[in-house]
């Protein structure tokens, strides 16, 4: 019993020692805030908020069909100490930029947290005809946060149908093709489906993570898995 109560206060002190190291947040001067997101996500009972900013970091220095600037996008993860926001976590690697895609106005941007996970999704057209979509979730264990899930889906608006999935956490993946066609004379390819599991060397930290820069061979298939 006197071990376990020792135990409990060396926890609060480790964990009271971390919180007073926490930068005080203020939001970067010439930053635009495009979303926000509440929940808790280190099990606590305590609501972290989530704070994403067009920063005016220019990504490049191409202009887009609309004819607007592309700027690096950042969002930060603050932690609630006693009425004042700090800075758990920061991130410019897993959101894309403003200008990202055919019409950059029409992008979506989904930041929600659910059972105790951060799930990010990512909305854009590729040319007038292709739409991507990407939903990433993240979890905090093991003092990090980690991806562990990806879902991928890309669609052209007559011919096909994508999507690549991986829980990481059990190692399922699942492949799935769907063809179509406007053109009632052509060739439709057969669908096919996979699932099966593939053993992660480790997960992916967070601030590791770039969508694109991660792949491994397909079973039985000369293609690679890209997320």
């Amino acid at each position: 019993m006197i071990k376990s109560f020792f135990s409990f206060l060396f926890v609060l002190s480790v964990s009271n020692l971390y919180a007073q190291n926490l930068k005080n947040f203020s939001v970067p001067k010439g930053y635009n805030k495009i979303a926000e997101a509440k929940g808790d996500l280190d099990k606590d009972g305590k609501e972290e908020t989530i704070l994403v900013f067009d920063t005016n970091i220019k990504a490049s220095d191409e202009r887009n069909l609309e004819g607007t600037a592309d700027y690096k996008r950042v969002f930060y993860i603050l932690r609630n100490e006693n009425g004042t926001l700090t800075v758990w976590k920061e991130n410019s690697t897993v959101l894309f930029s403003s200008g990202t895609g055919f019409y950059p106005s029409d992008n979506i941007l989904e930041l929600s947290i659910k059972n105790n996970s951060l799930h990010i999704g990512q909305t854009f057209f590729t040319n007038s005809r292709h739409t991507q979509k990407y939903k990433h979730t993240f979890r905090f264990q093991n003092g990090d946060f980690y991806l562990i899930g990806s879902h991928d889906h890309f669609e052209d608006t007559c011919d096909f149908s994508f999507t690549n999935e991986i829980n990481f956490s059990t190692g399922k993946v699942i492949v799935d093709r769907e063809y179509s066609s406007c053109d009632e004379n052509a060739k439709i390819p057969a669908n096919s489906h996979k699932e099966f599991i593939h053993k992660f060397p480790a997960l992916i930290k967070m601030n590791d993570f770039i969508i694109g820069e991660h792949k491994f061979r397909l079973p039985g298939l000369k293609e690679d898995f890209v997320f």
